[in-house]
């Protein structure tokens, strides 16, 4: 029996400048109307002119009905894990389910420790990941209280939230990282923008499967969901990638063609788009919800 097809995402991701915070809402609302699955935004709190991530996601997903919020990813050690578990599964309550949670075990620690965090190296950082993944998901859904004794956390007796976890994806890089999204996490996004023919996916995917067959879970399970970066051109490109390989866009004929062949061929979840280049945000946000993603759905479907 042939497995279904799963449901491509597409997603787009809006500014954290706080000087552009009306736009944001604006764009929000947009890619709601156009029928996109996820808005995205980043997470660098120790930067004075950025908007705090869940505060944007709070306020776009109640001004939006149908669209998911993502936090493309959330700086984990300045948000403990069972605070998160509140934020999100309340986001969840607030919005139907409308929340997916982005994780990430942190990378820029000279900056996150003047947030007065404590520093970690590499391995904690990665053993503190899959602590909060698991203690997310158990102060979720109900059930009885919760006590944790952690490495990194520790919680005693304490009620789980009745909404359920939102689904969890991971911005992993290093291999030990990679693993843990193998063994817990839905979903994987490869870092720096590296798409499915990057030496990065081809090297990392298989220790995701690898840690996710030896777990007992189909590596199916972990969805593969790619940061788009690249310009929506009127008129064909006579090259879309560069010399080293690497996506640089095109007309919108030409993206449906390369995503609809990630999907069929490789196995692509979803796309989340950002704009690269001096177009107006408008029109780059217009050009792929209006143009690039119905091409996409309607070749994929046929293709399926």
């Amino acid at each position: 029996m042939t497995t279904p097809r799963r449901k491509t995402m597409f997603g787009v991701g809006i500014s954290t400048a706080a000087d552009a915070a009306p736009q944001a809402l604006r764009h929000a609302a947009r890619a709601d109307r156009a029928g996109l699955d996820l808005f995205t935004v980043s997470d660098h709190p120790y930067v004075g002119g950025r908007l705090d991530a869940y505060s944007i996601v709070g306020m776009a997903l109640g001004r939006t009905t149908r669209i998911s919020g993502l936090v493309n990813v959330t700086n984990l050690p300045s948000r403990p894990a069972p605070m998160l578990a509140r934020t999100v599964t309340s986001l969840s309550a607030l919005s139907g389910g409308r929340i997916v949670l982005g994780l990430g075990a942190g990378g820029l620690w000279d900056e996150i420790a003047k947030l007065g965090v404590p520093r970690l190296g590499p391995g904690a950082a990665v053993r503190a990941l899959g602590e909060a993944i698991t203690l997310v998901r158990a102060l979720s859904g109900g059930g009885d209280p919760v006590t944790f004794d952690g490495e990194f956390y520790q919680v005693t007796d304490l009620e789980p939230a009745p909404a359920p976890a939102p689904p969890v994806w991971t911005g992993s890089v290093g291999p030990k990282s990679l693993a843990v999204t193998g063994r817990l996490a839905d979903g994987w996004i490869p870092g720096h923008a590296a798409d499915w023919l990057s030496p990065r996916y081809r090297t990392s995917r298989p220790v995701i499967d690898r840690a996710a067959a030896d777990a007992g879970r189909d590596p199916r399970d972990v969805a593969t969901i790619y940061n788009m970066l690249g310009v929506i051109t009127p008129t064909p490109l006579a090259a879309t990638r560069d010399r080293d390989g690497r996506w640089i866009g095109g007309s919108a004929e030409q993206w449906a063609e390369e995503l609809t062949n990630a999907v069929l061929k490789h196995d692509a979840a979803g796309f989340i788009y950002f704009t690269a280049d001096d177009t107006a945000a408008d029109v780059a946000l217009g050009r792929w919800a209006e143009e690039v993603v119905p091409r996409v759905r309607e070749a994929v479907a046929a293709g399926s």
